[in-house]
C-alpha cells in the first residue's frame, strides 16, 4: 500500500501510461518484425523512432527519481553518467526481463548488466549516436537495441512501482491470448502491462533491505526518506 501514498512519487501514473503506449506500439511492431534472434540486426525508421521515444522516457524517469530525491548537479543537465548513480539505489543491473514468444536465445534480457562492470550501455549509445547523427549512425538503431531499451524502461518502472499501474479498478491495459503466455515456472513475475515478465534482484545486501511497519508509518505526513545520491557522486 505504500506505493499508493501521495508522497511516494510525483504523479507515477504519468510515467506508467507513457510506458503502456510504447508497449502497444511495440506489439504493433511485432506484427511486422518477428521477435526472433534472426531479426536482431534489423533497422528501420519505425524502429529508430521507437528507440528514441523509449530512451527519452527512460531519461524522464531517471530525472524524476533525482528530483523526487532532491538531487541536482550544478550548472548543467543530467547525463547518463549521472543516471548511473540510480543503479546504487535500485540495483537495476541485477534485474532480468523476458520477452513473450521470443524465438531463439536472446529473449531474456539484462539491459543494465554492464553497469555492474562499470561499462556503458550499448543500447543507450546506439540511441545517442543515432539521435545526434542519424544519417551516419542510422544502422545502429537496431531491433536488438530497441528490445533492450524497452526492457530497460520496464525494469525501471518495476524497480519503482512493482506491478502497480495506478489505474482505476486495476490494470490499465489487459493483453492476453495465445501469443502471450509462458510455459513452466521460470521464477519471473508479471510486470506492468502484463506482457513482459521480470525477475527482481535476489542479491540485496542484508543491511540495505527494508524493514518497516507500514501500519505505523502510513499516517505520517511524509513517511519516506530521500536517497542520498550526492554521497555516491
Amino acid at each position: 500500500m505504500y506505493l499508493l501514498h501521495r508522497k511516494y512519487a510525483t504523479d507515477p501514473r504519468h510515467y506508467v501510461r507513457a510506458f503502456l503506449l510504447i508497449q502497444q506500439d511495440m506489439l504493433d511492431l511485432f506484427s511486422y518484425v518477428e521477435p526472433s534472434d534472426r531479426n536482431l540486426d534489423t533497422y528501420s525508421h519505425r524502429i529508430q523512432q521507437l528507440l528514441m521515444r523509449t530512451c527519452v522516457e527512460i531519461e524522464a524517469n531517471f530525472t524524476a527519481i533525482f528530483l523526487d530525491n532532491e538531487f541536482s548537479v550544478s550548472g548543467r543537465n543530467f547525463t547518463i553518467n549521472d543516471y548511473k548513480l540510480i543503479n546504487k539505489s535500485h540495483r537495476l543491473s541485477s534485474f532480468e526481463t523476458r520477452v513473450p514468444g521470443w524465438i531463439g536465445d536472446h529473449g531474456i534480457r539484462q539491459p543494465f548488466a554492464s553497469w555492474a562492470e562499470e561499462q556503458p550501455l550499448s543500447w543507450y549509445r546506439a540511441y545517442n549516436k543515432s539521435k545526434h547523427n542519424r544519417h551516419e549512425n542510422f544502422h545502429l538503431a537496431t531491433f536488438d537495441s530497441l528490445i533492450d531499451a524497452f526492457c530497460a524502461l520496464n525494469i525501471l518502472l518495476s524497480a519503482q512501482f512493482m506491478d502497480e499501474e495506478y489505474g482505476p479498478g486495476g490494470k490499465s491495459i489487459g493483453l492476453s491470448g495465445s501469443d502471450y503466455f509462458y510455459e513452466g515456472d521460470d521464477g519471473m513475475e508479471p510486470s506492468i502491462g502484463d506482457i513482459l515478465r521480470v525477475r527482481f534482484p535476489d542479491d540485496w545486501p542484508a543491511n540495505e533491505r527494508y524493514d518497516f511497519n507500514w501500519q505505523e508509518l502510513r499516517n505520517l505526513e511524509d513517511p519516506f526518506e530521500n536517497f542520498d545520491y550526492a554521497a555516491y557522486s
